[in-house]
């Protein structure tokens, strides 16, 4: 199961979107704990395994999408 999070950095035209191996709720978690003040930076992990920390004062907003299955084949069946 993986989602899709978005963050937007801050004096900065591009958003950072990743894909990560957890669910929204997880996610959602990490990035609450790091906003509340817990902590300078927040901690995440792609689905490729590649570590990321971005600095919480840089964070303009952040949008977690909801979590999916990986789906299999072309997406298109058809009946005959």
């Amino acid at each position: 199961m993986a989602v899709e999070v978005k963050i937007g950095i801050s004096d900065s035209a591009r958003e950072l979107t990743v894909r990560i191996d957890e669910s929204a709720d997880a996610v959602h978690k990490s990035v609450e704990s790091a906003l509340s003040g817990n902590e300078s930076l927040l901690h995440l992990t792609d689905e490729k395994g590649v570590r990321l920390l971005v600095p919480v004062t840089k964070i303009a907003y952040i949008e977690v999408g909801a979590s999916e299955s990986r789906r299999v084949g072309f997406g298109a069946t058809s009946d005959k």
